[in-house]
């Protein structure tokens, strides 16, 4: 008989993200601890896909360290030529910042903020059911996260169509590989910031920025104007492509799975179970990568000291040995205890109340408003980049309308 070809790991973008999840299986089922060696000056480095594996590694920043950058890529660090971003940094320095802007992203603040997105969302889908039809991405899923990362930082509201512009150039130069390629947004945007941190340091409001400003670390010291430039950019590069694809992602498994679309008809109270079956099912970001402080040995093998190690957050939300055989199926009644879509442990995503929160209000008003809606996913076009899976536009055909 003829021996099974042993599952190989390649970093999918554009079109090839739209099934992945076959060689995410495989790995999990022959390969779960898989090497990577691509045989160049690249750097070899170790894919985890299971979900005990990959939920471990997330918890211990100490042997799975964020402060040599999240891909696969060595170097990142120096390449970047500024003081590293939070996402880039380990606990105490990390959690000492994580502190102070997490406290303009409180329960109630997040909820504080569903009268404005509801009004923007009814704005946006009402413009979709009377024409009929358009590009889901673009007239809803793409502006809706925009509008939340530029309200938590406190960009004024006659700022916004700036920073839409710069959101758009940074999130498309990201996913193609380098953000070198939106130099100029980048460097407007930071101009931009360095002009509202010095107002919010005489004037200060309820939004992030001010926290960071007036705050102090747990050294007693004040926070610098480059972390709090690395805290908007990162805000700007993970808060919106992310929310993007939760919900490119939702709208297609509504799509396909209209009895489960008719479950959420008839008892709008599934919803909140539902976007948790979807955020597992989607993973936007679908693996980020750690670097090994000393040799571990996980399910048997040895991953040497100072190696990456992608931790493949969407294929351990399908693993059948956590979810069940039934894994890869969508139920919105599912009983969850963990998910990673917004990883786990010291990185968990500050913004996970915020994303839920948009998710629910968009997918609450389409169904109300268009409760006969589709999307053609065969006809959505995905975006580049390795880590975020998303639609970059997604014909959509109102249907049903209120």
């Amino acid at each position: 008989m003829p021996t099974e070809a042993k599952p190989v790991f390649e970093p999918r973008g554009g079109e090839s993200w739209r099934d992945p999840f076959s060689m995410y299986r495989a790995l999990r089922d022959h390969d779960p601890v898989h090497h990577v060696d691509p045989g160049d000056d690249s750097g070899d480095y170790w894919v985890l896909s299971r979900f005990q594996d990959v939920f471990e590694a997330a918890i211990d920043a100490g042997t799975f360290s964020s402060a040599d950058g999240l891909t696969f890529a060595y170097g990142e660090k120096e390449k970047l030529g500024i003081e590293a971003p939070i996402v880039m940094m380990d606990p105490p320095d990390h959690t000492a910042l994580r502190k102070l802007a997490i406290k303009r992203l409180t329960p109630r603040q997040v909820q504080a903020t569903r009268p404005m997105l509801r009004a923007f969302v009814v704005e946006r889908v009402e413009r979709l059911r009377e024409a009929g039809e358009g590009d889901v991405v673009a007239e809803l899923l793409k502006p809706l996260p925009s509008l939340v990362v530029s309200h938590f930082l406190g960009v004024p509201a006659e700022d916004r169509s700036l920073f839409d512009r710069w959101t758009e150039a940074i999130v498309a130069a990201s996913a193609g590989g380098s953000v070198l390629g939106a130099a100029d947004a980048v460097g407007e945007m930071f101009a931009y910031f360095n002009d509202l941190i010095a107002k919010r340091r005489s004037e200060a409001r309820d939004d992030m920025i001010s926290a960071l400003v007036h705050g102090r670390l747990n050294t007693g010291e004040e926070v610098s104007l480059a972390k709090i430039l690395g805290l908007c950019f990162t805000m700007v590069t993970g808060g919106n492509d992310t929310v993007t694809g939760l919900l490119g992602g939702s709208l297609e498994l509504l799509t396909s799975r209209r009895d489960q679309r008719q479950m959420l008809l008839d008892d709008p109270s599934r919803l909140d179970g539902a976007i948790e079956e979807f955020l597992r099912l989607t993973a936007p970001v679908q693996g980020l990568a750690r670097t090994t402080t000393r040799d571990v040995v996980i399910e048997g093998r040895t991953i040497p000291q100072g190696r990456k190690v992608m931790l493949l957050y969407a294929s351990a939300n399908r693993d059948e040995r956590e979810f069940g055989p039934d894994a890869a199926d969508c139920d919105i009644t599912r009983n969850m205890r963990r998910i990673l879509s917004f990883s786990y442990g010291p990185h968990f995503c500050i913004g996970a109340a915020a994303a839920r929160l948009q998710a629910r209000v968009a997918i609450e008003e389409l169904l109300s408003r268009c409760p006969d809606f589709s999307v053609d996913a065969r006809r959505g076009r995905y975006a580049p980049g390795h880590f975020v899976r998303r639609y970059e536009s997604l014909p959509f055909r109102a249907g049903g309308a209120a």
